[in-house]
Parts: structure tokens; sequence; C-alpha cells
């Protein structure tokens, strides 16, 4: 059984965790400039790179258009977790 102490710090750890995780996590948006279907990446207009996952559909992205990102960035990597494209 958790004293009270016990719980406030066990609270504390975890809140810790949960921003330690969350600052990896970013939002950026652009224009697609280049779409590497074999290295599936994606470049935006800023010059960045960015990795697709295999559920994303790679023949809906084309050069010129707006897109917003949200992505992690894992092992040196900016992975892409969600998109929105134009409607």
């Amino acid at each position: 059984m958790l004293t009270r102490i016990g719980r406030t710090l066990l609270g504390a750890i975890a809140a810790m965790l949960f921003i330690s995780t969350a600052v990896f996590a970013a939002q950026t948006e652009g224009v697609i400039k280049k779409v590497d279907k074999e290295a599936m990446t994606l470049t935006l207009d800023d010059g960045k790179a960015y990795k697709l996952n295999a559920e994303m559909d790679v023949d809906s992205l084309q050069p010129g258009m707006d897109i917003v990102i949200a992505f992690d960035v894992t092992k040196g990597e900016n992975v892409i977790t969600d998109m929105q494209l134009p409607e």
C-alpha cells in the first residue's frame, strides 16, 4: 500500500515521463517539394525530410501540395505520425 508521499512521488515521476516523451513530438506545415517512394520519405520546401510509414498512401502525395505533418524524432529521423492533405 502506498503512503500519501509515495503516491505523490509516483504521480510526479509519471508526469515527468509524459513530459519527456512529449518533447520529441512536433508539428510543421509546408509545401511538398519531393516524394521518394523507394526511401519512403518526403521533403518539404524548407529542405527538411520526413520518413513515411508503410500505412501511408504515398501515391496520394505530389510535389506542390500543401501539407500539415505531425512527427516524432526517432533515432535522429523525423518520422511522420499523422498528416493532413488539402481537400
